[in-house]
């Protein structure tokens, strides 16, 4: 029987279970935790509502809907933690709407004031946030974007029936009704407040001034807008255009006024304004949370079967090339050869359609650039030279022209003499591909469901060079290409078909000449399916879980055998390094003219200096191997190359945690830096981070159900995650699920109901977040008792991600313009660095020492509470290596001191792996970074790094900086008039760096 598109999706991640064995990841569920009761007597981000008798108030406190009464009380819990619910507001009869996070879209629901009657009012893919009910109680207004923005909506409750008020391309927020029920006044894209009636007339009230957001708009007395009105670290409650509320953190909800008084949320607290003097509203709730935490299952690898194989793609004649290990192979006959390999960064290959030639970046001039190697004479030579990165290309089916990106996501093509870009600039797209015809190219992009939210599907772009047309395609209704690399489109050889993964599986759909669909796509593959590539037109070649597979269209799977094995190398031979001092990790003093002894890459020990050393390192002093345990590799790997390990190393980082990568980008990294073929730190991380029905960065995995939950524990399982991190967009019963079934270590953006289910950590201050605000943090920059209270009893980690601490080179750039950056930073990121640095301390800075302030308050809160803080960048959204050091500087800015500072990124990260690193100890890794100066006077020596060891392997600066000191600078191709496709004609075509999208919700 023929299924329906329909029914294909509601089947694919069932199917795909059925035919996957059960992974030992997730075998049963984890055991019952130990646990206590934490009472909550503050909230952050907490907004509130009123009944229409007066006597009680409704709350969203850790995202759940509470009550109590009017004057103050301890608060009773209506919806549960799955409910995911926020944002009430009192109808009649008691009855309270809200916004709930339950199915995986945002949607209203009411209850009753005794928690009876729950009802789900609105329904389907798109999100319905942010309702009030009308002061008839016979009509709720909401914002949705299931018209292409956030537009007003009008639900009757009787009929059910939705009118729109307000569409494209609005980004509306929170409506609130005036009291007589005719008008709605609400915000613009945070820039704006605007009123629109019943009928559809619309007013625009007030306009924010440059540098300040408004947020919360209602009606005040004499129907004057209300609303919070926010510049860094200063929020006010504005009637008209006066500031009635200063001095306060105000939380950005709308106000409730009863005549000249108001009640408000602010500074953790319920607020009521009236007759000139504030009186809070006493509260309190309690909340269960895990005090166990799940043992840390991280280890270093010794060695076996190599697993990250890269990018794969196949000849006209069955040859397969790949990059492992730091080197670029070619696989025949079940031998994998070698083709290049040395210090630089060679990568995705592709064949020429005679298959004699392969295309491949290489970073060997100093920058990503296209070389063309000759498979029979081993001769390399640059093959179209560009002033920007080249990677990731794909030879035209007639081999004259090669499509690549560039640093930015633009998309170029190239004939060797000549080079022109095709698209604008893109949000991380994926590799492109060539229709047969050579006429049209299509590659993965990411189209947003609206601008306010800036999470959408992954679709398939196609670009028509004739025409200039560019259009999206989804894979499916409502569903995303699994990730924006390698997971397609791919245009089969004879251009008939295209292939895809979706939900982990392989489908292939018959296109047209210019990839317009001509059927429905149809499932080939029901195991882990990533790393597309046609074998033929009849077969795809693919990666499962490590493996290199084929699999005809038909089903037939068989494995192809490459034979490749790594082994870590043996450890230096013993050395004696004599330093003029060293910190041990827990000391609050140095020890003074020491010798360390190093022996099979670990501390024998240490002991008072005597005799002659074979390192004379006596003018500098020895601190463990700084950590930094959030960075993303390979979010920018391929254009920043092997300057990236090299740079992290010069910096005194000795160890990275990644919580989230390409996976196949991330396992080969691994190995090659274990097995000693690449240049850095240890790397420990785990692959995309699982995500929901909506997605933004290349690396995040749609996951719309258990059964594909299960696809990703198992690849998670075989490929030996350190760690998971689980996205914005999944549900809470799905993350619930991810941490029963998993045995990893697991942190997520969020601390609630995290901290109750056994979650790890959490990533950020309090960043992206499905809300478009955090409940750990205000966006003044500020945490109250109910955060700090949760981390410190559940013991889960923060890792501050500090980005507000560029706003230190208004006074300090001395990283920015220090040699070692200067150097190892691929130009243009260098130069974007060196911008943002110099706008820090001027009206155009994007970091507000006010802002970090509270970050930093924050987490000293948490950590002097006997909390969890380890230190984290989430480079390369922040700078590579040198953030580290800002980061440290920061926190003892506000008030960490040096000590306390480098703990957080040796002694507590390396607890957080499970691993015995962050200390010089004998029978400690030797992961040493020598500086000049005493770190625990000043945290800016720490910076200071002369010579780094990692496992007893010491590399000295100058040998980190020799490959790019001095770049070869090519002759590059003509650049031609862009393809009229290059015109930027959208406004969501843009690189992750032109705005600092980790932390803008």
């Amino acid at each position: 029987m023929e299924l329906s598109r329909r029914e294909l999706l509601t089947r694919t991640g069932q199917a795909a279970a059925v035919a996957t064995t059960a992974s030992a990841l997730t075998i049963g569920t984890a055991a019952a935790e130990s646990g206590e009761r934490v009472k909550l007597t503050q909230g952050t981000n907490i907004s509130v509502s009123r009944s229409r008798d007066g006597k009680w108030l409704a709350i969203d406190l850790v995202t759940a809907i509470w009550v109590l009464p009017a004057s103050g009380g301890e608060a009773r819990k209506l919806t549960d933690e799955l409910q995911d619910a926020t944002l009430p507001s009192f109808g009649p009869g008691g009855q309270i709407a809200f916004q709930s996070y339950r199915d995986g879209n945002y949607h209203v629901y009411v209850i009753g004031l005794d928690g009876r009657g729950l009802r789900q009012l609105t329904s389907g893919r798109y999100d319905h946030r942010e309702p009030a009910f009308s002061p008839d109680g016979k009509r709720l207004a909401f914002v949705s974007d299931r018209a292409g923005s956030y537009g007003v909506h009008v639900l009757e409750l009787s009929s059910g029936t939705i009118t729109q008020l307000t569409g494209v391309p609005d980004e509306a927020a929170a409506p609130q009704w005036s009291a007589d029920g005719k008008r709605i006044i609400f915000t613009v894209g945070n820039a704006a407040v605007d009123v629109v009636s019943v009928d559809g007339k619309r007013e625009r009230l007030v306009t924010a001034p440059a540098g300040t957001q408004f947020f919360g708009a209602a009606f005040g007395p004499g129907d004057q807008p209300s609303y919070t009105r926010i510049k860094p670290g200063q929020a006010e409650l504005v009637l008209g255009t006066t500031a009635v509320v200063t001095g306060q953190d105000v939380f950005g909800f709308a106000p409730l006024w009863d005549g000249d008084s108001v009640l408000y949320t602010a500074d953790g607290r319920i607020r009521l304004l009236a007759n000139g003097s504030t009186a809070d509203i006493p509260f309190s709730a309690v909340v269960p949370v895990t005090t166990r935490r799940r043992p840390h299952r991280t280890r270093n690898l010794t060695g076996g079967p190599v697993k990250g194989i890269a990018s794969p793609v196949v000849s006209g004649d069955g040859k397969i090339a790949f990059r492992a290990l730091n080197a670029l192979y070619l696989l025949s006959g079940g031998k994998a050869v070698k083709l290049t390999g040395g210090r630089y960064f060679d990568s995705d290959p592709d064949f020429s359609p005679d298959g004699k030639k392969i295309v491949y970046a290489s970073d060997r001039t100093g920058v990503a650039q296209l070389w063309l190697r000759d498979l029979a004479s081993g001769e390399d030579e640059l093959y179209a030279p560009a002033p920007h990165a080249q990677i990731t290309p794909r030879f035209s089916p007639d081999g004259t022209r090669v499509a690549y990106l560039d640093q930015d996501g633009q998309v170029w093509v190239t004939d060797r003499q000549t080079r022109r870009q095709l698209t604008p600039t893109l949000f991380q797209p994926g590799r492109p591909t060539w229709s047969k015809d050579g006429g049209t190219v299509a590659l993965a992009a990411v189209k947003p469901f609206s601008r306010r939210f800036r999470e959408g599907t992954s679709q398939i772009l196609s670009v028509d060079l004739a025409s200039g047309e560019l259009k999206y395609t989804e894979p499916m209704p409502f569903r995303s290409i699994a990730t924006r690399g390698d997971d397609g489109p791919v245009w089969s050889p004879d251009g008939r078909l295209v292939a895809f993964v979706v939900e982990s599986v392989a489908w292939v759909v018959p296109v047209d000449a210019k990839g317009t669909f001509q059927g429905e796509p149809r499932q080939v593959t029901h195991e882990v399916t990533d790393s597309l590539a046609w074998h033929g037109s009849d077969a795809l070649v693919y990666l499962n879980n490590g493996r290199l597979r084929k699999s005809t269209l038909d089903g037939g799977v068989t494995t192809i055998r490459h034979g490749l094995t790594w082994r870590r190398p043996k450890a230096p031979e013993r050395r004696v390094i004599h330093v003029g001092a060293y910190w041990d990790g827990e000391a609050h003093e140095l020890k003074r003219d020491a010798d360390i002894v190093v022996e099979n890459g670990k501390v024998e020990e240490i002991r008072p200096h005597r005799g002659k050393a074979d390192v004379d390192a006596s003018g500098l002093t020895a601190i463990p191997g700084l950590i930094d345990a959030h960075n993303h590799w390979h979010l920018r790997g391929r254009q920043w190359g092997a300057r990236q390990g090299n740079a992290w190393l010069a910096y005194g980082i000795t160890t990275v945690r990644s919580p989230g990568d390409p996976v196949y980008q991330m396992v080969e990294t691994r190995e090659a830096l274990a097995a000693g073929t690449l240049t850095g730190p240890r790397f420990y991380a785990t692959g995309e981070a699982v995500d929901g029905s909506r997605v933004y960065y290349n690396f995040m995995r749609p996951t719309l159900g258990k059964a594909q939950l299960d696809l990703e524990l198992r690849r998670a399982h075989e490929l030996g995650y350190d760690m998971l991190k689980t996205y914005v967009r999944l549900p809470v019963e799905l993350q619930r699920a991810a941490v029963r079934r998993s045995r990893v270590p697991l942190s997520s953006h969020y601390h609630y109901p995290a901290a109750l289910f056994g979650m790890d950590g959490q990533e950020h201050v309090g960043a992206t977040n499905r809300l478009g605000y955090s409940h750990t943090i205000t966006r003044t920059g500020r945490a109250y008792q109910d955060v700090v209270a949760i981390f410190t009893a559940s013991g889960m980690s923060m890792t501050p991600t500090l980005f507000q601490s560029r706003a230190l080179y208004d006074t300090d750039k001395s990283l920015v313009t220090d040699e070692r950056t200067r150097v190892l930073y691929p130009p243009w990121e260098y130069e974007r660095y060196v911008a943002d640095a110099d706008t820090q301390g001027t009206p155009a800075a994007t970091a507000s020492r006010s802002v970090l302030r509270g970050w930093v308050e924050f987490a000293l809160a948490v950590h002097r509470g006997g909390g969890f803080v380890i230190t984290g960048t989430d480079a390369p959204l922040d700078s590579p290596a040198t953030a580290t050091h800002q980061n440290l500087r920061a926190l003892v800015e506000y008030g960490f001191t040096p000590r306390e500072a480098l703990m957080t990124a040796t002694r507590n990260p390396a607890r957080w792996l499970g691993l015995p690193l962050g200390a010089i100890k004998a029978g400690a890794p030797a992961d040493i970074a020598f500086v000049d100066g005493n770190p625990l006077a000043d945290v800016k020596a720490a910076a200071n790094v002369r010579q780094v060891m990692v496992g007893g392997v010491l590399h000295v600066v100058p040998d980190l900086l020799a490959p790019y000191r001095q770049p070869q600078v090519p002759a590059t191709t003509a650049a031609l008039d862009p393809f009229p496709s290059a015109e930027n004609r959208h406004w969501w075509h843009e690189p992750e760096w032109a705005e600092r999208v980790c932390c803008d919700h």
